[in-house]
């Protein structure tokens, strides 16, 4: 399945979960050169004034830390966690920076990706042994299609394993196996369809008051009209399928770090860095949450904090530690990258693109698109793969509309999606 997230990134919602957390106060310093203060800018001040300063590490509810009493931490656990925002440049170098930091110190790294489904391990260690080229890697892993968020963000990590020969493990499954299970419930999928995933552990009740709101602006099912109304509650039966699917995927990569830790002699294991959402993460929900269902005790959960972030957000139990960064604007004149909000796949069966979700409040809801749609074509050229999907949409300039031929329930028709101007 491929997602068409550019510019910003429905897993914000789903897979990336930020926008929550509690409240810490840092007091403002101010510099000071003999009988005068120096002036500062608005934006340092906003800076200073930050909960988490940018190149700081703060212990949500304790306050502020060093990177070495971070490090100090990390000595004689099994797993350290790092999460992003899949599209934001600055989360990824903190990660590369932090695996370099982590390198150092314990040379007996392994790096588990949530990018990859398990089933392209293969291609992961061809990558790592140095025997395919950069193209040949993204096209045999199979990154459009499966990810699609720009390669350039996460090369930089890919090349760092690489150079130094750290293992990469693919801790994703496929997209089908989480559909399946949020349409018909863990047990409604037989056990050889479930990839080896075993039943995840119980969520904690805070999980699912999480859970809710996300599951009732992105996640809920069509319903009746006269249904729309009613608000769902925890009991809801869709609602736990929903629960079930996140945690399907939190429970999938857990198990592939366990696994790559029981591969190992008790006294030689080594040190297992996961690369993955923050909404994995972040408060001990999700891939903790199951780790420590297994027996996996020592884990480190570390994330990026933007210092603009309402402090609000950060309870004491955010993570271990998070890292203060300016937050990410593009510069300006830099070409915008367009999204349309589907989640789609192709068939060896049939052509165009099939659509198996659309997000809402996106541009392919306005247009009017609608699961089970096929796209069979944009702006008059043919869809034959992934990539033709893709690069249609990225050549798309604001402001301008994108002809779509679409056959839904046998009959093709004339779809319009209107890209919206630059925001002035």
């Amino acid at each position: 399945m491929t997602m068409i997230d550019f510019k910003s990134d429905w897993r914000l919602a789903i897979s990336g979960l930020l926008l929550l957390g509690g409240m810490m106060n840092v007091s403002d310093v101010s510099a000071q050169t003999g009988s005068g203060k120096k002036a500062v800018s608005a934006s340092e001040q906003t800076t200073r004034n930050a909960c988490v300063p940018a190149a700081s590490w703060v212990i949500p509810g304790k306050g502020e830390t060093t990177l070495s009493s971070v490090m100090a931490s990390v000595k004689d656990k099994s797993v350290v966690l790092l999460g992003e925002t899949h599209i934001n440049p600055e989360h990824h170098r903190w990660q590369l920076q932090m695996l370099a930091t982590l390198y150092a110190a314990r040379p007996d790294m392994v790096i588990g990706f949530e990018m990859f489904p398990r089933r392209v391990q293969k291609i992961l260690d061809q990558w790592v042994a140095g025997e395919l080229t950069e193209s040949e890697f993204l096209s045999r892993s199979e990154w459009q299609s499966v990810w699609s968020t720009d390669a350039g963000l996460y090369l930089p990590l890919f090349h760092f394993a690489r150079m130094n020969r750290i293992p990469m493990r693919a801790l994703n499954i496929d997209i089908h196996l989480r559909r399946a299970v949020t349409a018909k419930g863990f047990d409604g999928v037989p056990e050889k369809d479930r990839e080896g995933v075993t039943r995840p552990a119980p969520p904690a009740p805070e999980y699912l008051e999480f859970l809710l709101p996300i599951y009732m602006q992105h996640g809920r099912a069509p319903q009746k009209t006269a249904e729309k109304n009613q608000k769902p509650n925890h009991y809801d039966p869709d609602f736990l399928r929903f629960v079930v699917s996140q945690q399907l995927w939190d429970r999938a990569m857990a198990q592939e770090i366990h696994a790559v830790l029981s591969s190992y002699d008790k006294h030689k294991k080594p040190l297992i860095v996961g690369i993955m959402g923050s909404g994995h993460i972040l408060k001990g929900f999700g891939v903790p949450h199951q780790l420590k269902n297994m027996g996996v005790k020592k884990i480190v959960s570390l994330l990026p904090w933007d210092t603009n972030r309402p402090c609000k957000l950060l309870t004491d139990r955010y993570a271990d530690a998070v890292f203060g960064l300016t937050p990410f604007t593009p510069e300006s004149g830099s070409p915008l990258q367009q999204r349309l909000g589907i989640g789609f796949e192709f068939s060896k069966k049939t052509t165009g693109a099939h659509v198996l979700q659309v997000e809402q409040q996106s541009i392919a809801e306005s247009a009017g698109l609608q699961a089970g749609d096929v796209i069979l074509e944009m702006a008059g050229s043919t869809l034959k793969e992934s990539s033709d999907v893709i690069d249609a949409v990225k050549r798309q300039a604001p402001g301008t509309w994108l002809p779509l031929k679409v056959m839904r329930e046998g009959m093709i028709t004339e779809i319009i999606a209107k890209f919206p101007p630059l925001a002035k």
